[in-house]
Formats: C-alpha cells, structure tokens, sequence
C-alpha cells in the first residue's frame, strides 16, 4: 500500500488528481480527503468514504446518511446501491485513500460501518477484524426456542459487540386484529420482546465463552427491563431495526442495552434488558446447529 502522504513539492500534483476523482463529490469530501493524502491522518477517512458513497446515493435517500445510525445502514437495503454502482464506490475509495479492497474482501462489507471500520484498518497497517456473521431468518429458526407466530426476527447480524435484527410488521400478526380494533399498532410490549429475543439468539451464538458449557436455550427468560422509552407508533408496513449491545455478562446474568427506530425514526429505547440463562455441558453432536462467532459456522438450516 502506497502511503498518502507526499512530499510538499509534488502534493499539486496528488491534489490536482484529488480533485479530478472527486470532482463531483461535496466540498467537504474533497477537503477531507486532501487532508488525509497530505498529513495521513486517518480521522478524516469516514468523511471521505461517507462522502462517496454519497455521491452515489440516490438524493432522496441521502438524508438517511445523516441519521444517528449511518454506520448501520446496508448500502444495498438501505442506501439502493447495486453490485455495479458498489464497484464503481470501491474503485473510487481505493484511488483516493490508496488501499486495496479484494472482491472476497468486498463481499463481506455489507454496512458503511463496516466498510469505514475495513478501509481504516488498512490505513493502519493493520490486520481488519473479522466480519459479522449474518443469518436469515431460516438459520434464527433453527436455533431459536422460540418460534412462530411469535417470532419477531427477519434476519440478524452478529459480531461479540453488538447485534442488530430487522422486523417487518406485515399486519398478518395474530394480536393485530385486537391492538386495536380498526387501528393496528404493534403492542411497545412486543417491541421489548423482539429485542429480548435477539438477546436470547445472541446468547446461543457462543456470547457467553465457559470451557464445556453451552447455553441451554430451555433456560433463557426476561428478568427486567429498565430506562424504556417509547417514542413511534409502529404500524404495518413499517421495518423494525434493532440494535442490541450487551452491557455485563455473568452467568446466570446478561444485560443489554437495546434500541429500535423505523428509518430514522427512533421508536424504543431500553437502557437496560437483562436475561437470565442456564448452562449445560457442552455435546458437540448436538450442537451442529448452533451459530457460533468463535469458529465462524453457520447454523445448519431447519429441516
């Protein structure tokens, strides 16, 4: 990897190729990225990458890069972006910030989170963090005691700090026609159950580490929930994105700190969601099934 630091007397040349590749970047992108090639320093990367990507983003969409949770937007689901339009990102990030971004390397960033996390990384010289691992809503069922109808998990994503799920409300939900009659809100309640379940699945994926134990998912209930807020009503239609980051971990205890918004919307805060869990010995025939972030493996689909 090139450094992006030049010597003075060449840097009219390295700004003038700048301003060419970001010609119709915002002025904050090109300031940022000058900056960056000029002195190296890496705080200035995020501007960049983010002002790239936005200049791809369709305009209606580009308000959603500043919401409180831009490094958690997908920048397909999210942000509109197709496989062609990626590249086209990709190519400009590695010619403005001289870094090298591999297909296999690409197909693991699925969030802007995760690609400013890779590009500063490689800025640093040094190795980038494992990526999430991502499940669909097949492999949460496979594992989850909990099932349908009460299942409020579209898909997950899990890293050992954080973990994030969406929820579509389809407006088919059984407690819909009665929450309320003419006028279907999904119940605060079950909003707090969604993120409690994430909770449960992230519980199952290897969060707590104790040699020949597992988490016996029979064993995992709510304990107590504190510092809730409720600011949305969520309705049918509406695509639930929750954030759910574990704050103390201590068998038979695990508390998380969680959040849910509706595109920028916030609608639920929690400060705190503990569980309680059981422990088992760990049998490795039956734990086939069991994403776990240690070894990277999925979990095998339902039959």
């Amino acid at each position: 990897m090139s450094s992006p630091v030049s010597p003075a007397s060449d840097f009219s040349v390295v700004e003038a190729q700048v301003r060419e590749a970001l010609r119709r970047c915002s002025a904050p992108t090109l300031d940022a990225a000058l900056r960056y090639r000029k002195t190296g320093d890496i705080t200035q990367l995020p501007a960049v990458i983010f002002g790239i990507v936005e200049r791809y983003v369709d305009p209606a969409l580009r308000p959603k890069l500043s919401s409180p949770g831009v490094e958690d937007l997908r920048v397909v689901e999210d942000l509109g972006l197709d496989s062609l339009t990626i590249m086209e990102v990709v190519m400009l990030v590695e010619e403005v910030v001289l870094v090298t971004i591999s297909n296999n390397d690409l197909r693991e960033l699925r969030t802007l989170g995760d690609i400013k996390t890779f590009v500063d990384c490689r800025a640093r010289g040094v190795e980038p963090p494992k990526p999430p691992q991502r499940y669909a809503v097949e492999a949460i069922l496979a594992v989850m005691p909990i099932q349908p109808p009460f299942l409020f998990l579209n898909e997950a994503t899990l890293t050992p700090a954080q973990a994030t799920a969406t929820y579509r409300i389809t407006g088919e939900e059984f407690f819909l026609a009665g929450h309320f009659k003419g006028n279907p809100v999904m119940p605060a309640s079950l909003m707090l159950e969604a993120l409690g379940q994430l909770g449960v699945f992230h519980l199952l994926s290897g969060l707590v580490a104790e040699p020949g134990k597992r988490v016996d998912p029979a064993s995992i209930f709510f304990a107590s929930t504190d510092g809730v807020r409720c600011s949305r009503v969520c309705r049918p239609g509406d695509v639930l994105s929750l954030t759910l980051k574990p704050k103390r971990i201590k068998a038979p205890l695990v508390t998380f700190e969680g959040s849910i918004r509706v595109d920028k919307d916030k609608a639920v805060t929690a400060e705190e969601i503990t569980l309680t869990f059981g422990l088992v010995d760990e049998i490795a025939p039956a734990d086939a099934g069991v994403p776990t972030q240690s070894s990277g493996a999925a979990p095998a689909p339902a039959a």
